[in-house]
């Protein structure tokens, strides 16, 4: 796979998340570049990660060099095991530039502020002219939302989401009307799921990866969470999540809209599409996605409420959350708000709690290094905020542990949506919940050994009492926050000796959490 010419003038670096076949840097043949991949300890080792996510970035990569090679590039592709791996970005570079003689690096824009830092503080001093260009890839620029919002105390994703709606003429009428006469639908998206329509089959690619895990191991890779490298179900390519946006269109998104927020036990999937990480590794382009679903309203194949719901996800929630982290960094992640301390429970890392919500959560995820958005919301991130979980081990566990997650968009989903570590610039409100609203949602209070509708005694479910202790000792933050309006009505209507009786058995329950 190497390239064994021993002089070139460029090197190109290409990252992990940046497997974009379509990328015109790629549209001619150019004897004096080399492409530069690499697989190094720096990057499986700032926060320990899934062992699918470390296997998915790296079964990709190769794969992409090999297209690169077979297309007549120059490759040179620095494997894990390596003898002149340095094993980080910038020793690789250097490098590499004095064993080809090459006088210039070029480099995509890289999405995560640490090697966008170190690649810009590198290219000040270092030994060759250094360029870098856009990564073709998502629909607004770095500072967009920023610019927009400039002056603002609180931001609106809703109003970032029409602008954009209206740039790229997604879901509007010949007058520039939201098609069916609103521009969110987001009300008609919160069904409980009871079995029917019934889950689709996965059809994701099936691959055997076990030798690269063993050359994983054998190099010192410390993740957590199963491998599943002899049944990956991720796919390696564009082909083959073109493939999988097929299926997601014909069977997934007709009645995504309907089951978006349900949760079942036992049902990891559901409706949703699975293609965030094709997304996040760039195999798939954000437009090309959200005009697949436009079609299929058009088409009358899915309906309206499913098909905007999708959209909204990716045109107004995924760049919206790319442009509070770059507004915000660095520092964003060292936020913390609401002065949460406690460290994570011990079955963060094993799953094994009797609280059945969370068991599907947590286990799911390190079975399969995904959990769909409710589920990292609602169940594992509820619970991190009505306990007072310190946010910043919160951010490193999400980091790390979903296939998915790379910091410019796992940052302010997990510390400013899920955490409200960031006080209150992204949501307006914390998401949180008693247990009446997983029960609502989700079957899994059916075969848990806890009592969803109990608030106190041995059998309560630990998300009652926590819930109104949240609420309790945030008071002065929250009282006045007219979205919790409701919970501060009931607060304060409540018995004295009611509200101590709840923040007694939530104190109890903070005690023994890795018993919970």
């Amino acid at each position: 796979m190497n390239d064994t010419t021993p002089t070139a003038k460029t090197l190109r670096l290409i990252l992990g998340d940046q497997l974009n076949p379509l990328h015109t840097w790629f549209q001619a043949v150019d004897p004096e570049v080399v492409y530069v991949l690499m697989e190094i300890r720096q990057e499986t080792d700032y926060v320990r990660h899934h062992a699918q996510k470390v296997l998915g970035i790296f079964a990709g990569m190769r794969d992409f060099a090999r297209q690169l090679k077979a297309a007549g590039h120059r490759v040179r592709y620095v494997a894990i095991d390596d003898p002149s791996n340095r094993q980080s970005l910038i020793g690789n570079l250097d490098a590499l530039l004095a064993h080809y003689g090459a006088t210039a690096l070029e480099y995509q824009a890289p999405d995560e502020w640490r090697l966008d830092d170190q690649l810009t503080q590198w290219s000040r001093t270092g030994p060759a002219t250094v360029q870098r260009v856009d990564t073709q890839h998502f629909l607004t620029e770095r500072t967009e939302a920023a610019q927009l919002f400039k002056g603002r105390k609180q931001w609106l994703m809703e109003h970032f989401y029409r602008t954009l709606r209206k740039r790229y003429r997604i879901l509007l009428d010949a007058d520039g009307q939201p098609t069916g006469g609103q521009w969110n639908f987001d009300a008609d998206n919160r069904k409980p799921w009871r079995g029917v329509p019934a889950e689709p089959a996965d059809t994701r690619p099936l691959h055997d990866h076990t030798d690269l895990w063993a050359v994983i191991q054998a190099a010192g890779v410390v993740t957590l969470g199963k491998p599943q490298a002899e049944a990956f179900r991720w796919p390696l390519n564009r082909q083959e999540a073109l493939t999988q946006l097929d299926s997601f269109i014909q069977q997934g998104l007709p009645h995504f809209g309907d089951f978006q927020d349900a949760l079942s036990q036992g049902h990891t999937r559901l409706f949703h599409s699975l293609l965030s990480f094709a997304l996040n590794t760039k195999m798939l382009h954000p437009l090309e996605v959200i005009q697949r679903a436009e079609t299929a309203w058009h088409e009358g194949h899915a309906p309206l409420h499913a098909v905007e719901g999708f959209i909204r996800q990716i045109l107004g929630w995924r760049e919206y959350v790319r442009g509070i982290y770059w507004a915000t960094m660095p520092g964003y992640t060292e936020q913390n708000t609401l002065a949460h301390q406690r460290p994570l429970p011990e079955w963060f890392w094993t799953g094994h709690t009797r609280m059945a919500c969370m068991a599907q959560a947590i286990g799911q995820s390190l079975d399969e290094a995904y959990a769909h958005h409710i589920q990292r919301l609602m169940v594992v991130g509820n619970f991190a905020l009505l306990a007072g979980l310190d946010p910043a081990q919160v951010h490193r566990w999400y980091l790390g542990i979903y296939i998915d997650a790379f910091e410019w968009v796992e940052a302010p989903n997990t510390l400013g949506m899920s955490q409200f570590a960031d006080g209150g610039l992204l949501a307006t409100k914390p998401y949180v919940s008693s247990a009446a609203y997983l029960q609502r949602m989700g079957d899994h209070c059916r075969h848990c050994a806890y009592d969803a509708k109990a608030k106190t005694g041995e059998q309560a479910c630990p998300f009652n009492a926590l819930y109104w202790d949240f609420f309790a000792r945030h008071q002065d933050r929250f009282g006045r926050n007219p979205r919790l309006g409701m919970a501060y009505k009931h607060l304060n209507q409540m018995a004295p000796a009611t509200l101590a009786e709840l923040r007694q058995m939530a104190a109890n329950h903070l005690e023994r959490l890795n018993d919970l």
